[in-house]
This record gives structure tokens, C-alpha cells and sequence, in this order.
């Protein structure tokens, strides 16, 4: 990784070069082990998301003992805008591989939605690269009607916001169930255009290079998925609509050895429907299957103790 450039509270923002040279945005959390031979979590966030989903999960983690770098993948949040498009699958793998291998030891990988897909595509087709998968709400399949739910809500305001409340009142309505929330918030999501209305945090070509194309790569992640053998770990939310026992269950023939669990109330997007439950789920499994031999196996105890 390359030099520092800003400290935050929850961890220190970084720059690393991915694939082709460009630029991406990481903020790393140290936790108590912090040496090169270290077990160490890799976040890798949804399309259309960016690191900042995982700040909550992976600062309580730290504070177990945890280290991990969250990523902003490419054409998200902080991380270059590629100047000809290139946001492929393979684009997205490229990126994940070298920063993967930028340590001595493999990271656990922590994936929701589409940075799940990435980690059983690079899993299952290159080997090797990480010790363990912990995949959030996503499969090699997925219910097309979620889906296509989560693309209509970012395709809605290509045109931006014409002020934060107003994309407020957005959020709201594709997530009904969650409470109402300062539009504040949103200035680490949005960025004010020169017209002064606010855009998301992501490059608009995102949506012909990856969503458009998503479909045609479920035979890849299917045959990809069949070839796991690390240990893995699918947290699902109980009210999804991209996730369901179907794809669940076929999931589990392709990697039998799988572990799952179901966070209640929560629905794709896990992590900020029920952080607690979910940041409970992951230290229990981490705690159990990917001590790094015992190097920290307080790690259960001390995470459930920090949390409300």
C-alpha cells in the first residue's frame, strides 16, 4: 500500500493500485495483531456502495483484535473512475487479486452482494487467494425481481438530487422499514456537481459494464463456486428479495461445506438493516473457524462484549 493520506477515527484512509494502474481508495483498521503473518479481513461492498457500509462491522473488529482493509472498488466512492469504462467482473477480480496478494498471508474475505460474487469468482477460478469466505446475502444466483429493484432505485435520478433531503426522501421510500435518518448523512455518499445537484458516489457507466451484463456471468459463478474447498460462511436476511432458500439451497450443493445463518428483519442489504446481529454473526464464525490456529481466540468474547 501506498503512503497515508488522512486519518479518520474509524481507520486510516489509503490509496493502492489496482489493475491498469488506477487508483482505489482503502481504509485499513489495525487491530491488535497487526504483523505480516497476521489473519486479516479484506471488505469488499454491493454495487453501487462503497467502504464506508463496513466502518460499524469493521471497527468493532478491530477492537477485537481483528485488522482489515476495506476497499472502494472501482468507480465507487473515493477510488479512480476508469477513463474508458472498464468495470467488467474481471476488471473487479484484477483489483481484488493484487490487493489479496499484497501481504505475505491470505485475507478473510468479508463480500456483500456483488463483492461476494467477486470473491467466489476469484476463489473458485484462481485458488488460493483467500483463507476464508464469509459471503453476505448473495449467491451464484440470485432472484432477478431483487435485482432488478436495487438497478430501478440507482437508475431512478440519473439527473442527481436537488438537495440532500431530497435524496433523502429517496432512500426512504426503496428502504421503508429502516427509521428516518438526518439527509446529513448522505454527504459521505453524494457528490455536488458543479449544477449543484447531488450525484451518488459512483461512476453512471457502472450500470452497462456490470448490471447489465450480470446475468451472463451465473454460469462462470456456478462452476466457480463448485471449486471451493476454503472455508465458507453465507449470512443471508431473512426478508431479501435477491437471496432465497432456492438459491441458498443450490448454493450449498455447489459448496457443501458452507456454513449459513439467517439474520432476522434484515434484507439484502444486511449490514445496515441489523449491524449489531450481523457483526455478532461474523465475530462468532471468525471467533470458531478462522482463528489463524488460536492467535485470537478472544476474539468471540471480546467483540459480543462491545457491542450494545
Amino acid at each position: 500500500m501506498e503512503q497515508t493520506s488522512a486519518v479518520t477515527q474509524s481507520g486510516q484512509f489509503r490509496t493502492f493500485t489496482g489493475h491498469g494502474g488506477l487508483p482505489l481508495a482503502v481504509e485499513q483498521f489495525d487491530g491488535s495483531a497487526t504483523g505480516h503473518e497476521a489473519p486479516w479481513l479484506l471488505f469488499l461492498h454491493g454495487f453501487g456502495q462503497s467502504r464506508l457500509a463496513w466502518r460499524a462491522t469493521a471497527y468493532t473488529l478491530a477492537q477485537a483484535g481483528w485488522s482489515g482493509v476495506a476497499l472502494d472498488g472501482r468507480g465507487h466512492g473515493d477510488s479512480g473512475w476508469h477513463p474508458d469504462g472498464a468495470y467488467s467482473l474481471d476488471d473487479n477480480v484484477a483489483d481484488i487479486v493484487l490487493l489479496a496478494r499484497s501481504r505475505p498471508r491470505p485475507p478473510i474475505l468479508v463480500g456483500a452482494s456483488m463483492g461476494g460474487l467477486l470473491g467466489l469468482l476469484a476463489e473458485g477460478e484462481i485458488g488460493g487467494l483467500f483463507e476464508a469466505l464469509v459471503l453476505v446475502d448473495v449467491t451464484p444466483r440470485w432472484e432477478e425481481k431483487g435485482v432488478e429493484r436495487v438497478l430501478d432505485f440507482m437508475a431512478a435520478h440519473p439527473e442527481g438530487f436537488e438537495s440532500l433531503q431530497a435524496a433523502q426522501a429517496s432512500v426512504e421510500a426503496y428502504l421503508p422499514h429502516r427509521s428516518r435518518k438526518d439527509p446529513e448523512r448522505l454527504r459521505t455518499q453524494l457528490r455536488e456537481g458543479a449544477d449543484g445537484r447531488w450525484r451518488w458516489h459512483w461512476d453512471p457507466r457502472l450500470m452497462a459494464s456490470v448490471a447489465d451484463k450480470g446475468a451472463g456471468y451465473i454460469p462462470r459463478l456456478v462452476a466457480a463456486s463448485a471449486k471451493i474447498r476454503t472455508p465458507v460462511m453465507l449470512l443471508s436476511g431473512a426478508l431479501s428479495d435477491v437471496v432465497s432458500q432456492r438459491t441458498i439451497d443450490e448454493f450449498r450443493s455447489l459448496v457443501p461445506h458452507a456454513g449459513h445463518e439467517v439474520i432476522p428483519d434484515a434484507t439484502h442489504m444486511v449490514v445496515g438493516d441489523q449491524n449489531v446481529a450481523f457483526t455478532r454473526a461474523i465475530a462468532r464464525w471468525l471467533d470458531l473457524h478462522a482463528t489463524g490456529g488460536g492467535s485470537l481466540h478472544s476474539s468471540r468474547r471480546d467483540a459480543e462484549e462491545l457491542l450494545p
